[in-house]
């Protein structure tokens, strides 16, 4: 019985030996797969909330492409200081302060009168617009592009988070209101222990966060 029992161990052991790695293979790539598809639909979706809620700015570049129509189509378009583009026959075009779709909806309108069922695309290629910036003790200082809804906590990840010299009671948000500039102090600790989520502000044009 003893010998019995012991050669069934053996065998379990052998093929263990042959098939942990093809196991352990089987579950990296799966997991790989999974990244994968979680990476694909994080880029699906911030195209789609890019393009409804992105507000177009002075400096932004756009793309402007209408569909088998090269002639109303432009590779790189600046919206000027007036926050205003230039497009053939249809003129001068307030773009500032609406959504690359907004813009798309209001171009294809204005070329039904010289084109039949025109199809736009508008896409932002470079959002000069809409930074902000995060200064201090975070592992990367900087500016940052603002290309979607954003929060101070995901502003921090953006940054790599912070040093070991980091002040989490001191952090401060400039952001400038009616021409002034309004100081809002963060309280990193309350938003991590869920006591007080409103100090996980959202993210605006031109804000400033520093970490002393």
């Amino acid at each position: 019985m003893k010998k019995t029992l012991l050669l069934l161990s053996v065998c379990l052991v052998i093929v263990l030996i042959f098939h942990l790695p093809r196991i352990c293979a089987g579950e990296e790539n799966t997991s790989a797969s999974g990244k994968n598809e979680l990476a694909e639909n994080s880029k699906k979706w911030s195209k789609e909330i890019f393009l409804d809620s992105y507000k177009i700015g002075r400096g932004d570049v756009l793309e402007i492409i209408t569909w088998k129509e090269p002639d109303f189509s432009r590779d790189e378009i600046l919206v000027r200081m007036d926050g205003m583009i230039t497009f053939p026959l249809l003129g001068d075009i307030q773009v500032e302060g609406r959504t690359p779709l907004k813009v798309k909806k209001d171009i294809e309108i204005g070329l039904k009168d010289f084109i039949e069922d025109p199809v736009v695309t508008v896409t932002v290629k470079t959002p000069e617009s809409q930074k902000f910036y995060i200064l201090g003790e975070v592992v990367n200082t900087g500016e940052y592009h603002l290309t979607t809804d954003l929060t101070v906590l995901q502003a921090f990840a953006l940054a790599g988070g912070f040093t070991r010299w980091a002040s989490r009671k001191e952090i401060i948000l400039i952001r400038n209101e009616d021409g002034k500039d309004k100081i809002y102090r963060i309280q990193y600790k309350d938003i991590m222990k869920g006591k007080d989520f409103s100090q996980n502000m959202h993210i605006k044009a031109k804000d400033t966060i520093i970490v002393p």
